[in-house]
């Protein structure tokens, strides 16, 4: 999507000449040389590249199955032979690279509580030096720590489950349990007290790994309602001393733990490992649909996932720096993270509140954590793109003309060269340099996850941060794994062909109207097959039934969401069964199609869209972008404090117009428009409980908080 050009001609001619004089003189000569090399490896340009067939049908029917060029006649379900369990994955890498930095965490230099214009006081943080462990220490510790929970009571084969932000003693834990083979029970750090308690109880788990801040401000008030829970392990090193805690629950520091290996009677302790097909994690999803479930995940599962996933990521290896900041009990995190430590990455750790310079928790004047890292490889889920899209957008709208008119320039002639397959190294140097530096300035790969990311946003990232986009698909009971879109296709809204590891299938969906036989592509529900698809729920027969084995023992997941084939096998994602819904005069609404169109305009941070068959229309729920909607309060001449511009009639009004103008614009029909909305002061974040870990919506949770204002918007029905 190109930028609105309002441009002097003297400056255009001028930008053109420019970018001709240097393209002749710097560019061209290594662009031919880099031809020539490619040429004779064989690889073609990078247009070239991302014009071939990515997957194919190996049946040749619409249907599929599809599977990548690579993996035709077999699915690929390891990294390297014998390293068949999560266990061996660590040890494999602590063999070959001993004294390569492993995990990182910057220490805290100073903490003060700063006061805010609202009176409020928010704490903010200055930041020092990473400080490294290397792989083999990495390797000792969580072995010492294996082996002190098991001097605790822990055994083989029993669940230990993990509620614990994202950091370094997170893995070393999750390490601990693969070694020892106790299935980990991984938990979000956001869950409420009744979906904490829903998954302890259902695991059975009598212990349990978790931070002094979670333990005092979450899980301390519901220990009486998990009656089997023996012991906690903080991983903070203090207090030492944890008074006043419920008789029978013992509380000990991680560093505790570890150095019971060095006790007479647990030194020449045994370690029961753990077969491919043992449980490596049950991992509970975030409940954007209702109560969590717990998938469970075996080893050969995640290492057939992980394995799909680091083919896409070109000349992966112990040079890149990966930076860790999204909830490792998602599965995407946990994935790219694994990914990192079987080719010796560095991994370090961070968390949205320090990410960048910018981020709500670094203090004025002090460095967030890309900017001190530098991380080469980074996923991220499209909420946060978005943000990023936006906050820069605006500032570009604040720019001088002569600036603005520059980086407009940039942005589309960059565009057009990207499209060919061409690198603009002199954009990249002069006009976008400042906007890349907001991730560290060596971003080389960043992997989008999670959620659907917008052409618009995509297009941004490519263009500003001069690194491409693998965009992935992928569930929780497919470890993560799917599709990945390689590096070198620029193409937007697909998410890639099948990994090596999987294979996709398309169902009919009559309902909703999508067939194999539909032209000019196949439609139909996504099914994803392959040794990545995990052994089901666990104590959940019920939903198991959207598993099944095929003739041959493979396993395959129905996903629920939709998805058209490309004629060079890349899957599109374009609707998702949940998320439709039939109108009283029997139109189909795709409620997610409807948010993920309007998301784009700049007055909007964050929309659910919400209808039912007993109405004729589609109203929304918005979180307005405070900025824009003040400039548009001040230009309409509506006042009031932020809440009572959010609960102004007229206000709702003005910005129904602006979000009406933007659905025309994306090309939405007239009734997939909301036509009624209500403007929320509050952001929707996954503490809230309103949105996920991966911020996707929690449309139950929305629709009971905006109840009154649906009974409102449809007219006290």
């Amino acid at each position: 999507m190109k930028l609105k050009e309002d441009l002097n001609p003297v400056l255009l001619l001028l930008f053109q000449v420019t970018v001709w004089l240097y393209s002749v003189l710097a560019f061209l000569p290594s662009y031919l040389f880099s031809s020539v090399s490619e040429s004779d490896a064989g690889l073609g340009s990078e247009q070239e590249r991302a014009q071939r067939l990515k997957a194919r049908s190996v049946t040749g029917r619409p249907a599929g199955p599809y599977r990548a060029m690579g993996a035709t006649k077999r699915l690929v379900s390891s990294l390297h032979p014998g390293v068949d369990t999560l266990d061996k994955v660590f040890e494999d890498a602590s063999r070959r690279f001993p004294d390569r930095d492993c995990l990182g965490t910057r220490e805290v230099v100073m903490e003060e509580d700063e006061r805010q214009s609202n009176g409020k006081f928010f704490k903010k943080v200055i930041l020092g030096q990473y400080r490294w462990l290397s792989y083999a220490e990495t390797h000792r510790a969580a072995a010492c720590f294996g082996v002190g929970l098991a001097a605790l009571g822990q055994r083989a084969h029993n669940n230990i489950a993990i509620f614990c932000e994202t950091r370094a003693e997170w893995v070393i834990a999750a390490q601990a349990c693969f070694m020892q083979n106790f299935p980990l029970v991984t938990l979000y750090s956001t869950l409420g007290g009744p979906a904490i308690t829903h998954g302890l109880n259902e695991t059975e788990v009598s212990h349990i790994i978790t931070s002094r801040e979670l333990l005092e401000t979450r899980l301390k008030f519901i220990l009486l309602e998990v009656p089997r829970l023996q012991h906690i392990i903080v991983v903070d090193d203090t207090p030492t001393e944890w008074p006043g805690y419920p008789r029978g629950i013992s509380v000990h520091n991680m560093a505790t733990v570890q150095g019971l290996r060095t006790k007479p009677e647990n030194v020449c302790q045994g370690r029961k490992q753990p077969m491919p097909s043992d449980i490596a994690v049950i991992m509970y999803t975030s409940g954007s649909t209702g109560i969590p479930k717990g998938v469970m995940i075996s080893h050969s599962n995640i290492i057939a996932g992980i394995t799909g996933m680091a083919e896409r990521i070109p000349n992966l290896g112990e040079n890149d720096t990966y930076i860790g900041y999204l909830p490792l009990a998602h599965v995407l995190e946990l994935s790219a993270e694994l990914v990192c430590v079987a080719h010796g990455c560095r991994i370090g750790y961070s968390s949205p509140q320090t990410l960048a310079d910018q981020s709500t928790k670094i203090k004025k004047g002090s460095k967030g954590d890309t900017s001190v890292l530098q991380p080469t490889l980074m996923a991220a889920v499209p909420e946060i793109m978005d943000r990023i899209y936006k906050n820069v957008m605006t500032k570009v709208e604040e720019m001088s003309s002569a600036q603005r008119t520059l980086f407009t320039l940039a942005y589309n002639y960059k565009l057009e060269q990207l499209s060919q397959g061409r690198s603009t190294p002199l954009c990249d140097n002069l006009v976008f340099k400042k906007v890349r530096s907001l991730l560290g300035g060596k971003t080389r790969v960043l992997l989008s996850g999670g959620a659907p990311l917008s052409a618009a946003t995509q297009r941004f990232i490519n263009v500003c941060f001069c690194c491409p986009v693998g965009q992935g698909y992928g569930l929780t009971e497919t470890c993560g794994a799917g599709t990945i879109s390689e590096m070198w296709d620029y193409s937007t809204g697909r998410v890639g062909g099948p990994l090596i590891c999987s294979e996709i299938k398309l169902k009919d969906w009559v309902e909703g109207g999508y067939h194999i036989t539909d032209t000019p592509t196949p439609r139909g529900e996504i099914l994803i097959g392959g040794p990545n698809v995990t052994m089901g729920y666990y104590k959940n027969e019920a939903k198991n039934q959207d598993f099944f084995v095929d003739e041959t023992g493979q396993r395959w997941f129905c996903t629920g969401d939709i998805g058209e084939v490309h004629p060079d096998g890349c899957l599109k994602i374009i609707d998702r069964k949940k998320d439709l819904v039939k109108l009283q005069a029997g139109e189909y609404v795709s409620l997610g199609k409807v948010e993920a169109m309007l998301k784009n305009c700049p007055l909007i941070d964050n929309i659910c869209a919400y209808a039912n068959s007993d109405e004729m229309y589609v109203i929304g729920f918005v979180v307005p972008n405070q900025k824009n909607l003040l400039l548009l309060a001040e230009q309409y001449l509506i006042r009031g404090s932020w809440e009572e511009l959010c609960d102004n009639a007229a206000m709702e009004e003005v910005v129904l117009q602006v979000i009406t103008e933007a659905a025309l614009s994306a090309q939405l029909e007239r009734f997939e428009i909301p036509r009624k909305i209500r403007l929320s002061p509050d952001p929707w974040t996954p503490e809230t409980g309103l949105v996920t870990e991966a911020f996707k919506l929690k449309r139950q949770q929305l629709k009971s908080k905006y109840q009154d204002d649906i009974e409102r918007m449809y007219g006290g029905k």
